[in-house]
């Protein structure tokens, strides 16, 4: 399919949507941007994967990275796509799948990669692939690993949902398996075993008295959350259980490390085997950085929003590794990421964009 990156945004929006590209299957979208941007003739162009690196090369004495993912997480039964408009003029939204995680943001790069054709300052537009799946997969990554000149900059925005304000740096993560042992035995010989399964209210109970904490970094007080998100256990309908293991997510503030993260979660289930399966660390916010700074009075002049904590993980976590500050900026309400009722508003994206224009070309 063709991209129109210079006629409509809200347009541009629904068609990006309208190409399905859950994790492992965005071949067709990173096809389409690939084609609409590589006739530019102001921008280079790379591809790795389906990930897509276009650069101006200007001579500016500063350059920005602009940055968003371009899977989304499985469509719903039947399909939330195509998108649909819902209402008129200032109410109306974009409903459907990607329509806040994160193609608002994508778009909005896309249109503003066409347009600005000499700004500021030199502009690095990243579209990659495998953000919504473990974190060894994630395209951004394999970039920073295997291509890290193409990442190279002082400052840099990462397109997530934000409802089209700041949000500086980003809660860390970790997953594990708290393994809860038993003794298997006939279940209508139970007294002879220990049911796995049954022992584990220890771990819930533990998780249900859990006391999250608020921390504050740099100005911006951060919300941790300590939660089940899984639980498997079971040989047969006539077994007693030998084992049951609770999967936990750990949301922990960028004051602390991933080490500390780990720590603590050990403390908490401390009997129990613990077992990291995933762990990405946090990004404290950066706003003091000057570039961070300048961009964040734009957004304050054109929207009135003074910037918020990133709760969820995102990639400014990935370029705060590398040096290099970075801030999330993008349409969407993200309390709608992932939901059934993802919808983005279509206000959000002219404030987006005309946010992005104002300070790119001042």
């Amino acid at each position: 399919m063709r991209l129109d990156l210079d006629g409509d945004l809200t347009a541009l929006f629904r068609a990006v949507c309208d190409v399905p590209s859950v994790s492992g299957d965005e071949k067709a979208l990173a096809d389409a941007i690939e084609a609409a941007l590589r006739p530019l003739a102001h921008l280079d162009v790379v591809r790795d994967g389906n990930a897509i690196v276009a650069r101006t090369h200007l001579g500016r004495s500063r350059r920005v990275v602009i940055a968003g993912h371009i899977d989304t997480v499985p469509l719903t039964d039947p399909p939330n796509l195509p998108t649909r408009l819902v209402g008129e003029g200032a109410q109306a939204e974009i409903w459907g799948r990607g329509t806040v995680d994160m193609k608002g943001g994508l778009s909005v790069q896309l249109a503003l990669a066409a347009s600005l054709t000499e700004p500021n300052q030199d502009v690095t537009w990243v579209f990659y692939d495998l953000e919504e799946v473990a974190s060894d997969l994630n395209g951004l990554g394999r970039l920073a690993r295997n291509h890290p000149e193409l990442l190279q900059g002082d400052f840099a925005i990462l397109g997530e949902a934000t409802a089209a304000g700041i949000e500086g740096g980003c809660n860390g993560t970790l997953r594990v398996e708290v393994r809860v042992p038993g003794v298997t035995a006939h279940s209508a010989r139970a007294w002879m075993g220990s049911n796995a399964i049954h022992s584990a209210s220890v771990v819930l109970d533990r998780l249900a008295a859990y006391e999250p904490a608020s921390i504050e970094v740099e100005g911006l007080v951060y919300r941790e959350g300590m939660n089940a998100v899984g639980i498997r256990g079971g040989i047969a309908g006539n077994v007693v259980p030998d084992e049951c293991v609770v999967t936990v997510n750990y949301r922990f503030a960028p004051s602390r490390s991933l080490p500390d993260a780990e720590a603590h979660v050990r403390d908490l289930f401390s009997g129990f085997e613990v077992v990291v399966t995933d762990a990405a660390p946090g990004a404290r916010p950066g706003l003091d950085d000057p570039l961070a700074a300048d961009f964040a009075a734009t957004v304050l002049e054109l929207t009135g929003g003074a910037p918020a904590p990133k709760y969820g993980w995102t990639d400014v976590a990935r370029f705060a590794e590398m040096g290099i500050p970075a801030v999330n900026f993008g349409p969407g309400d993200p309390v709608l990421a992932h939901k059934d009722d993802e919808r983005c508003p279509v206000g959000h994206l002219a404030l987006c964009h005309d946010a992005l224009r104002e300070w790119l070309t001042r």
